[in-house]
């Protein structure tokens, strides 16, 4: 079946369309790429501002605390403005929050990093409100989770290249001058691993603007079911007043399976390399064990590849369901396991993680009509679980051990399978 089956009528023909779904995929790699850069800009601005774990951590608290902020708000933007003004907004304020980076690191002040954080993961989350049901729109509905997995495929070699490419440019600045010891060497110092800030995120700066620009003159093709009055999807249902998104059971649970999902793969990640040390594992050293990083992210994107021809022959939330429960019976390995065996368990897990947010995305916002904006701002919003479980799976890890800590990621499997077996139904 193909990706672009069930054309809108109102569509463009399937050429634009496709032209249409890499532009937009090229989105997906740029906020993937941004968002992992992250993981960088932690242990250099510990370094930089010489600050413990729980004031550097503020960094991802800014970063996912704008999607709880701005994603409902992006949601009602998008219905009023239209995609592609949102897409280019969004853009646009991404770029000027990779601008600030250049003011804190001359300045030297954490806290406008920080703001430049929460402007960089707002203009990122709009791009996503408007992105991800667009995506999901750009065709007939059977294939949905299909390109939005596509997509994030793309989305996720972001991740594995940002790696790279901020080790290179950022962290090599750091590890060079480390060798300081004096306090003239010191400032000396501090000024070099400042400045290694600035030009690579000018340069993502111009890249997100040039990006922009090109998405506000492309002539992007018109989605009818968007337009669509919010109860033409059930015609059958007497309605007095236009129903309320909040109305939608499928669409909530789809939101908190969203929370969970986020919130297990990023905790799987942080604790990755402090699992993979504990002699009970592997006891490897920190820096040998922060390179299976990359193998877990690269299990997700390889994933995505497959997955998006999987689910264009497989209904998307049987697939769902297959990847939680192997998911869930991998952390089940990992609490009880040990060696080799425990370290396979959590590394496959990112291959399980592959398929989850696209499917659980595209089965949250399925016939909302008019309301889709609404809920895809819902959705993303949920994306804040990122900043919370990890937060409450390391206050189980200090309670009861490291191991018996991935039990909280194993619930949230569970309940990923219960979404996809019968929590997705829309239910009038």
């Amino acid at each position: 079946m193909s990706l672009f089956t069930g054309l809108n009528k109102t569509s463009l023909h399937t050429d634009q369309n496709r032209a249409t779904l890499t532009l937009l995929t090229s989105l997906f790699f740029i906020w993937g790429f941004i968002t992992c850069l992250n993981d960088i800009l932690i242990p250099h601005l510990k370094s930089l501002f010489t600050l413990s774990y729980t004031k550097v951590m503020l960094v991802q608290f800014c970063f996912f605390t704008a999607y709880f902020l701005v994603s409902m708000p992006s949601g009602y933007l998008v219905k009023r403005i239209g995609y592609k003004n949102a897409i280019v907004s969004g853009l646009a304020i991404a770029g000027f929050g990779c601008l600030l980076f250049y003011p804190a690191a001359a300045l030297r002040l954490y806290w406008l990093f920080l703001s430049a954080f929460f402007v960089l993961a707002s203009g990122i989350t709009m791009l996503q409100v408007a992105a991800n049901p667009y995506v999901s729109q750009l065709g007939s509905s059977e294939t949905a989770s299909s390109r939005l997995t596509l997509t994030q495929a793309f989305n996720s070699l972001g991740t594995t290249v940002a790696p790279y490419f901020g080790a290179t440019f950022i962290l090599s600045k750091t590890l060079i001058t480390n060798s300081a010891v004096n306090p003239s060497a010191i400032a000396s110092q501090r000024a070099i691993e400042a400045a290694a800030v600035q030009n690579p995120y000018l340069l993502i700066s111009l890249i997100l603007f040039t990006t922009a620009l090109v998405c506000w003159l492309y002539k992007w093709p018109v989605l009818s079911r968007d337009q669509a009055p919010s109860t033409i999807e059930r015609p059958l249902v007497t309605v007095k007043k236009e129903r309320s998104v909040w109305q939608e059971r499928h669409l909530i649970l789809g939101a908190i399976a969203i929370f969970l999902y986020v919130g297990a793969e990023v905790s799987i990640g942080s604790f990755m390399v402090n699992f993979l040390s504990e002699p009970k594992i592997i006891g490897l050293p920190s820096h040998e064990a922060a390179s299976y990083l990359s193998i877990y992210w690269g299990g997700a994107m390889i994933g995505r590849f497959l997955g998006a021809a999987l689910m264009a022959k497989i209904k998307p939330n049987k697939v769902l369901v297959f990847h939680a429960v192997v998911a869930a019976l991998l952390i089940t390995v990992v609490i009880f396991g040990s060696g080799k065996v425990a370290m396979i368990a959590i590394l496959s897990v990112g291959f399980c993680n592959s398929i989850m947010f696209p499917s659980i995305f595209s089965l949250g916002i399925k016939d909302l009509g008019g309301l889709t904006q609404q809920g895809s701002g819902i959705l993303c919003a949920a994306i804040v679980g990122g900043a919370i479980i990890p937060v409450i799976q390391g206050l189980l890890a200090d309670a009861f051990g490291i191991q018996h800590a991935f039990a909280l990621a194993c619930l949230c499997y569970l309940y990923i399978a219960y979404f996809g077996w019968s929590g997705h139904a829309v239910k009038t």
